[in-house]
């Protein structure tokens, strides 16, 4: 960094043949954060942050927050056996700390040029250059600045979700909410295929006249959730049927689900959650039965389900298989409570699909999209229902409104406690 040469410096003009040698900061290699910058600059992400009033750098509540995760990564750094989940969270916050780390070289940086500036002096190369370096710097630490407030979000659980089901289903409306249906599901086709994501139709129900009264789809693709799930959701189209001879304007619905496909479940039994009981079997078999204690017991403490068995002579042969039973039971209940997360989940997005739900409204008189959670319209229907920039465009704003949101509560939790 030029901290280390300004310390060697003799006098001026070496300084200038120095930055000769030496390449501007930004023509040096790329960090490993450049490119999530550059990707956050085209969905605006860091524009929003660096604007908004109520979220800085040096705002309190983030120097709180930061303060608690730098006390949390030295917690975890130290010790000597980390859990998986506990690894994870790590490397969550790692990309926050180097960061950090680089805009408090980068600052140290910078103090020593302007000890330099202080220095009166007529070499105008020299405080050209000197400048020039300055002004790099600061563009820098700003660029930090904003990363480490989309860096400081936790990941969301299902966010991580790369396979998901896109269900489409005509609500209020009969046929016309059904033809809408079937518009729609050509944009979000199309727009998979903008994302090169792949997909698999699983269900089409096709109405007479050629709408979809339900189809779905399954889609697999990097974070295909991520995006998808601001769809979900009632939409409603305002327009004049094909079918409509008075020309009266119809309003129809059409309810979106996107729900993230369970994961494999994979049943891991720690023995430190196991209490494990030997008794001797009872039943029929012998003298043998009643007098050793062959039958095993195992109690999962965590979720408090149990297995035993007795079947065998083998005390060795009767864990085993109560520990398969066991595992057997665990992922039952945890597969159920998939399902169960999968149906509230689908609930919750459509409701009823009644006109008072929306989350977009479709004006094809108008030629106006107007998303309610934004409170911002669009025009150009054509384009939009093509499933391409237009609709990816809105969904990073969608993005952007619920970062800033999740971040604003997380400040707030910060400062309450």
């Amino acid at each position: 960094m030029m901290s280390v040469f300004l310390n060697s410096l003799r006098n001026r003009n070496s300084f200038l043949e120095l930055l000769k040698k030496i390449p501007s900061y930004a023509s040096l290699p790329c960090s490993k954060y450049e490119y999530t910058l550059r990707t956050l600059r085209k969905c605006s992400i860091v524009r929003a942050y660096s604007t908004d009033n109520n979220i800085n750098f040096e705002s309190l509540a983030v120097q709180k927050y930061l303060e608690k995760i730098l006390k949390e990564y030295e917690t975890l750094k130290t010790e000597s056996y980390i859990e998986s989940e506990k690894k994870e969270r790590l490397l969550e916050i790692q990309p926050v700390i180097d960061i950090v780390e680089e805009r408090k070289t980068i600052t140290e940086s910078l103090e020593s040029l302007k000890e330099l500036i202080a220095d009166d002096t007529k070499d105008k190369a020299f405080e050209r250059a000197v400048e020039e370096e300055r002004h790099l710097y600061q563009q820098r630490i700003k660029e930090l600045e904003s990363m480490v407030m989309v860096a400081l979000l936790p990941n969301e659980a299902e966010d991580k979700c790369s396979d998901v089901m896109l269900e489409v289903s005509a609500g209020v409306g009969g046929q016309e909410a059904m033809l809408f249906a079937r518009e729609l599901f050509d944009m979000y086709c199309n727009y998979i295929n903008h994302k090169d994501w792949d997909m698999q139709v699983a269900q089409l129900e096709f109405s007479d006249l050629g709408g979809l009264r339900h189809a779905s789809v399954l889609v697999s693709g990097e974070d295909a959730f991520q995006y998808l799930k601001y769809e979900a959701g009632v939409h409603r189209v305002q327009r004049v049927p094909t079918t409509e001879k008075s020309g009266r304007i119809h309003t129809s619905t059409v309810s979106v689900a996107v729900l993230p496909q369970p994961d494999e479940i994979e049943i891991v039994l720690h023995s430190k959650d196991l209490n494990i009981e030997t008794k001797r079997a009872s039943g029929a078999g012998g003298q043998h039965v009643n007098k050793t204690e062959s039958a095993v017991r195992i109690t999962h403490l965590p979720t408090g389900i149990s297995a035993e068995c007795q079947v065998d002579r083998s005390q060795i042969k009767n864990r085993e298989i109560a520990m398969r039973t066991l595992k057997a039971r665990i992922y039952q209940q945890q597969l159920a409570e998939q399902l169960s997360r999968t149906n509230t989940t689908r609930k919750q997005q459509v409701g009823c699909s009644m006109r008072s739900e929306k989350i977009r409204t479709y004006n094809f008189n108008q030629d106006r999209i107007t998303d309610h959670r934004l409170g911002c319209s669009y025009h150009n229907m054509e384009s939009f229902l093509l499933g391409g920039d237009q609709l990816n465009s809105l969904i990073h704003q969608l993005k952007e409104m619920r970062n800033r949101e999740r971040l604003l509560q997380i400040l707030s939790d910060v400062q309450s406690h």
